[in-house]
């Protein structure tokens, strides 16, 4: 009977560890505010046949495409490794949207979908995009397609998508995302 216990625990013991390696928390990192910091897989590892490299091979040919169901966390893994993704280009859909700056009247335009939050629209996943033709209107969706850079503004590094193309399209996706 000891035996079974013992065993029964065993399995108890590995079957929550597992779990835990599922579930994407590194139960011993902890971010500056005391909760567990976040293992996002790679977007390669999230999408599998989704992203995927031209004929040439060449990895600054390689077309990062953020999917809706993943959204956040692939734009989120996008933003905390940028040096893996610098020069690649990203598609991905979303809301085309325009801020200002209050102080300084500079205009920043994005492509955007909603996140979660207690209001709706407190957080959103994106990126700014730069775009040398006309841009479209507010709140137009949109399908990015775009080399990310980075750039300096005010001693801050930001990043952006210069985009090859920038093309409004007649049926909307999911506005607001949750992953």
């Amino acid at each position: 009977m000891k035996k079974i216990m013992l065993l029964a625990g065993l399995c108890l013991i590995l079957a929550l560890s597992g779990c835990q390696q599922k579930s994407g928390i590194d139960q011993t990192a902890r971010n500056g505010n005391g909760t567990p910091a976040v293992n996002l897989p790679k977007i390669e590892e999230v999408s599998g046949e989704d992203v995927g490299d031209t004929a040439s091979g060449n990895p600054s040919d390689e077309v990062v495409e953020i999917k809706e169901k993943m959204f956040i966390a692939q734009a989120n893994d996008i933003f905390y490794n940028a040096e893996d993704y610098l020069g690649k280009t990203i598609k991905y859909e979303g809301i085309f949207t325009v801020y200002e700056e209050p102080e300084t009247g500079n205009k920043y335009y994005a492509v955007i979908r909603y996140g979660p939050g207690c209001c709706g629209i407190d957080a959103n996943a994106g990126f700014e995009v730069l775009w040398g033709n006309e841009y479209p209107s507010q709140n137009d969706w949109v399908e990015a397609v775009g080399i990310l850079e980075e750039y300096e503004e005010g001693g801050n590094t930001f990043l952006r998508l210069a985009l090859s193309s920038l093309t409004v399209l007649p049926v909307r996706g999911a506005e607001y995302v949750s992953q």
